[in-house]
């Protein structure tokens, strides 16, 4: 499996931005689509984003279109999720997540909060 670090979530104030990042620890992760999940208090972990494996597709869910890019660094083996003009209803745990031949790999979570 794939290991992720993640870091980057925090308390911002409604309209803000904030940028979430997602390491791996694995040679491989240039062939792996990566995606961005989100868990928000008492709901069911949702899909955010996505970006292939050379970052030639990308695809969001509705919410977010417009106000998330996500983006990635092969050569750091680092995915990145930009994400600007910030709603309290994007408060949520973040995880980056990847399939391979071995199982699901998922990150740790980032939390964040967007609150005034």
């Amino acid at each position: 499996q794939v290991q992720f670090v993640q870091s980057g979530g925090g308390l911002v104030q409604p309209g803000g931005s904030l940028t979430l990042s997602c390491a791996a620890d694995r040679f491989t992760f240039i062939t792996q689509t990566i995606k961005w999940y989100r868990q928000a208090p008492g709901k069911g972990r949702e899909f955010v984003a996505l970006i292939t494996p050379h970052g030639n597709v990308t695809d969001y869910t509705d919410s977010v279109k417009g106000r998330f890019t996500i983006s990635r660094d092969n050569t750091k083996n680092t995915v990145y999720l930009q994400m600007n003009s910030l709603k309290p209803e994007d408060t949520a745990v973040y995880y980056c997540y990847t399939y391979t031949t071995q199982g699901h790999s998922w990150g740790q979570g980032t939390q964040v909060t967007v609150s005034s």
